[in-house]
């Protein structure tokens, strides 16, 4: 398997992670508590603390860029594109979103959300590039 996929990969199990160490814990703790019943948990209503607020809209960040990610590193396999570089920004794109989910987490603090915003142009960044180095063949 090559850099690009592994980091495919991570970018995945990274979303997973997100659902079931955080809001699978928080919405069935909840329902088995008592405190909610299965249906009380709207996407289009908020609902639960600031932390549950911002780690579903981290999970969120993830699955809205997960299929462009995916979408890069896959034509890049499928056409047979492999350079150091390609593998380089694959990991940067990966340890950016990591940083990203986790500063989205931390707090909704001014520093906090421009330091987010730092993650999200490196990782814009990193794809724009990945996507050039592809096309370029």
């Amino acid at each position: 398997m090559t850099t690009p996929l592994y980091a495919l990969l991570g970018f995945c199990l990274w979303t997973a992670v997100l659902l079931c160490a955080g809001i699978a814990p928080f919405r069935v703790g909840s329902v088995l508590m008592g405190k909610a019943k299965p249906s009380s948990f709207p996407a289009d209503q908020p609902h639960g603390p600031d932390w549950y607020r911002r780690l579903m809209r981290a999970h969120g960040n993830c699955v809205e860029n997960l299929p462009l990610f995916a979408s890069v590193v896959l034509v890049g396999h499928v056409s047979g594109y492999a350079s150091s570089t390609f593998d380089t920004l694959s990991l940067v794109y990966l340890g950016a979103r990591v940083c990203q989910s986790i500063a989205h987490i931390s707090s909704g603090r001014s520093l906090v959300i421009n330091v987010r915003f730092t993650f999200f142009v490196t990782q814009l960044a990193c794809l724009v590039w990945m996507g050039f180095l592809v096309a370029r063949g």
